[in-house]
C-alpha cells in the first residue's frame, strides 16, 4: 500500500499549494515515503504497539539510576527513516537537491502520511519540531549553535530527538500552577532546576527537553515562568541531572515513551526573554495543534481504508458488503468528510506558515485567525477521529475488535488525540479568548461572508444552509460577548463547532467552484451531513447516485 499515490484527493491538493520546483521534487519524495509508511513503518508499527512497547531500564546491576529508556530496533529504524527524510529539517535548512528550504506544508504532508501507519510516533516527531522552531526563534547564538544542528539532522549527525516539557501534577492544563524551580548558576544564561514534569513525552529519546520553569522571585501564575533547554546527559553521557520515575501505561499511542520526570538540579539554558516563557510555549503548542489536526485526519483516512477494503472483500448474506445501500451510505459519508476536514486543515497552513515565519509579517488580524482555525479544527478533526475508528470497527464487526486488525489501534490512538495540545473545554476556552480580546468572532464571519460572495451562481442554492448557518454564529456570538463569563463558556464549545462546520462549508464550496464535477458532488453531500436534520427523508438519495463518483473515483470529469 501507498498512502501517497492512492490518495488522489490530497495529491491534487498537495499539488494546488506548492509551486512547479517544489512539487517536482516533493511528489517523488512523497511517493517513497508514502510506500515506506504502508509497508515497513506499518510493520514495525505492529511490533511497537503489541510486543516491543518503550520499557523502563531503572537502575544498572550496581544498583545506580541510569533512567534508560529502551526501544525496540524496528522503531530506531523508523526514526532514521522518518527524520532522514527531513520531516523536521528541511524546514529549518536547504534541500541539497533544490537549494531551498521547504516549509511547513511539506513537513504536515510527510505528517499526514506517517499518522496513517504510526500516530504514536508522530508524537516525537511533533515535539521534534516544537523544539527546533523555539530553538531557532529564540535561543542565543550559543545555545542555538548548540543543539539546533542537531535537532534538524538528516543523517550529517547525530540526531538530537526533542520535547516539551509543561504538564505538572498539581497543574495539569493549569501550567500557571507549576512549581519546577530554576537557580542561576554561575555562566551567564546557565540555570539549574529542580522539580518534576507529570506527563512528559519522549523522556529517554530526546537529546534535548524545551522545560518551563520558575525562577527565583518570579512572580506566580504562567507569566512568572521561563523557557530552558535541558540536555538529557552531560558531555560525558551522565545524565544531567534527570531521572525517570516511571513510564505512563497508556491506553493508546504506545510507541512514545511518556514518563514522569525528576530533575534534582538537572543544568538548563535559558531561551529568549525569562518573562516571556509561556507566550514562546504557546506558539509551540499551536504548532503541535496544527500536528494533532495532521494526526487525526490521518487517523481518519487510514480508518476509511481499511473500512472501504474490508467492504469490498467481504461477503455477508450472498453478497458483497459493498453492494448492500447503508454500507454504500457509510463510505460516502466517510470518504466526503475525510476530505473535507482534509482539505480545511491543509488550507490552514499557508497561513500558519506565513504567521511562524516573523520575516514575512504576518497581520495582526491573519495572527487571530491563525489562531482561531488551529482551535475550532484541532477540536473538529480530534473527535472525528475517533468517530472514524468506530465507524471502521463496526464496519468489520467482530473482526474490527481483535488486535489481528488495525482497527482497534486506531480507536485507541484517536483518542488521546482529543487531550493532547488542549481538551475541547481549553480549545473553547482559547476561542472565548480570542473573541473577547480581539474580536474574533467578526474577523472570522467577514471572511467566510467574502468567500462566499465570490461563489459561482451554480453553487448560490446549494450555499443556502452556510449562509443560515452564519446568521446563527452572528446571533450566538452577539449574544455570548454580552453575557457573563460562565455564560460564556456554555456556549464556547458550541460556537467552536458552528465555526468548524461553517469554515469547512465554506472549503468544500471554494473548492466545487473550480473543481470536478467529483467535487461539486461531495459539497451537495457535505452540506446536506453538515446542516440537515438526520430525520429529513432524502428522497433523491444523492449518497447513493454519487457513491461510485466519490468512492470508487470513477467518472470524474471538469466542471464545464
Amino acid at each position: 500500500m501507498n498512502f501517497y499515490s492512492e490518495d488522489l484527493h490530497f495529491k491534487r491538493l498537495f499539488q494546488k499549494y506548492c509551486d512547479e520546483d517544489m512539487f517536482e521534487w516533493a511528489d517523488r519524495e512523497l511517493q517513497e515515503f508514502g510506500a515506506l509508511c504502508g509497508t515497513e513503518i506499518d510493520m514495525r508499527a505492529v511490533h511497537t504497539d503489541r510486543e516491543g512497547q518503550p520499557r523502563l531500564i531503572k537502575y544498572d546491576r550496581m544498583g545506580n539510576d541510569v533512567s534508560e529508556v529502551w526501544v525496540n530496533e524496528g522503531y530506531l529504524k523508523t526514526v532514521e527513516q522518518v527524520y532522514n527524510k527531513g520531516i523536521v529539517g528541511y524546514v529549518h535548512k536547504t534541500i541539497p537537491k533544490i537549494g531551498r528550504k521547504a516549509d511547513y506544508f511539506y513537513s504536515y504532508a510527510q505528517g499526514y502520511l506517517l499518522s496513517q501507519t504510526e500516530p504514536g510516533f508522530y508524537c516525537p516527531v511533533t515535539l521534534t519540531m516544537a523544539t527546533a522552531y523555539l530553538l531557532e526563534q529564540y535561543a542565543d547564538e550559543t545555545v542555538r549553535d548548540r543543539f539546533l544542528p542537531h535537532v534538524i539532522s538528516t543523517g550529517e549527525t547525530e540526531l538530537y530527538e526533542g520535547a516539551t516539557f509543561l504538564t505538572e501534577r498539581q497543574g495539569g492544563s493549569d501550567v500557571g500552577a507549576n512549581e519546577t524551580r530554576a537557580v542561576a548558576g554561575d555562566e551567564a544564561g546557565v540555570f539549574y532546576l529542580t522539580g518534576e514534569k507529570y506527563f512528559a513525552s519522549n523522556a529517554g529519546m530526546c537529546g534535548v527537553a524545551m522545560v518551563l520553569a520558575r525562577m527565583e522571585g518570579a512572580r506566580p501564575g504562567t507569566k512568572g515562568l521561563s523557557l530552558f533547554a535541558v540536555p538529557w546527559r552531560n558531555e560525558d553521557g551522565s545524565l544531567n541531572g534527570i531521572s525517570i520515575r516511571r513510564l505512563k501505561d497508556k491506553l493508546g499511542v504506545r510507541a512514545v515513551p511518556s514518563a514522569e520526570v525528576e530533575f534534582s538540579g538537572a543544568k538548563a539554558y535559558l531561551v529568549g526573554d525569562p518573562s516571556k516563557g509561556i507566550h514562546y510555549m504557546m506558539e509551540a503548542l499551536n504548532l503541535s495543534r496544527v500536528c494533532n489536526a495532521v494526526a487525526s485526519i490521518g487517523i481518519m483516512r487510514r480508518a476509511y481504508l481499511e473500512a472501504r477494503k474490508y467492504a469490498v472483500d467481504r461477503s455477508a448474506f450472498g453478497k458483497k458488503l459493498i453492494e448492500y445501500p447503508m454500507i454504500k451510505e457509510s463510505l460516502t459519508h466517510l470518504a466526503v468528510k475525510q476530505e473535507v476536514e482534509t482539505s480545511a486543515i491543509f488550507r490552514l497552513i499557508p497561513l500558519f506558515s506565513k504567521v511562524m515565519d516573523p520575516s514575512r509579517g504576518a497581520s495582526d488580524r491573519e495572527k487571530v485567525m491563525n489562531r482561531l482555525l488551529i482551535a475550532i479544527l484541532k477540536k473538529e478533526s480530534a473527535e472525528q477521529s475517533i468517530h472514524f475508528a468506530h465507524e471502521a470497527i463496526e464496519m468489520h464487526g467482530g473482526n474490527g475488535f481483535i488486535e489481528d486488525f488495525v482497527t482497534p489501534r486506531l480507536l485507541r490512538d484517536a483518542q488521546v488525540l482529543t487531550v493532547w495540545e488542549g481538551t475541547a473545554n481549553i480549545l473553547g476556552l482559547e476561542v472565548l479568548r480570542l473573541m473577547n480580546r480581539f474580536h474574533a468572532h467578526n474577523i472570522f464571519i467577514q471572511e467566510m461572508e467574502t468567500e462566499l460572495a465570490q461563489l459561482s451562481a451554480r453553487l448560490t442554492e446549494t450555499a443556502k444552509p452556510v449562509l443560515e448557518g452564519l446568521e446563527s454564529l452572528k446571533e450566538m456570538c452577539s449574544f455570548m460577548v454580552q453575557q457573563s463569563e460562565d455564560v460564556q463558556t456554555l456556549y464556547a464549545k458550541k460556537g467552536a463547532k458552528l465555526m468548524a462546520d461553517i469554515f469547512e462549508s465554506v472549503t468544500v464550496l471554494s473548492e466545487a467552484a473550480s473543481g470536478t464535477e467529483r467535487d461539486f458532488m461531495k459539497a451537495e453531500l457535505f452540506l446536506t451531513q453538515t446542516w440537515k436534520s438526520g430525520h429529513d427523508v432524502d428522497t433523491e438519495m444523492k449518497v447513493l447516485k454519487y457513491f461510485e463518483v466519490i468512492v470508487l473515483e470513477k467518472q470524474n470529469k471538469a466542471v464545464r
